[in-house]
């Protein structure tokens, strides 16, 4: 399970303490042979996300996000809006997880 929260604020990230350990270091591997910079920021205290029922359920999941500790504010607060977003950082995001979903694609057959 690929899940994609709160894009847009910054860089890459991924929720490593709640992703699966596979999945995040074939990202990586696709990050690198992109050169799209990629992060791990763990973001506990902001609550959850949509791929904890699948985690709780043994099945593979990562999160993709771009919170940081500056861009965590802007979450849920009256300045989550678009024009905050980072448009550069999101087409990023995109050609990343475009070739990454691509190659697990490919991995799985």
């Amino acid at each position: 399970m690929v899940n994609l929260d709160t894009l847009g604020l910054g860089k890459t990230q991924i929720w490593l303490s709640h992703s699966d350990k596979k999945l995040a270091l074939w990202l990586t591997s696709v990050a690198k042979q992109l050169s799209i910079p990629l992060g791990a920021v763990d973001v506990e205290r902001v609550g959850t996300t949509d791929s904890e029922p699948f985690r709780e359920k043994k099945i593979p999941a990562i999160t993709v996000h771009s919170l940081t500790q500056s861009t965590l504010r802007i979450l849920h607060s009256p300045e989550d809006k678009i024009e905050n977003m980072r448009l550069d950082d999101y087409y990023q995001t995109y050609r990343l997880l475009v070739a990454y979903l691509a190659a697990i694609d490919q991995g799985l057959n």
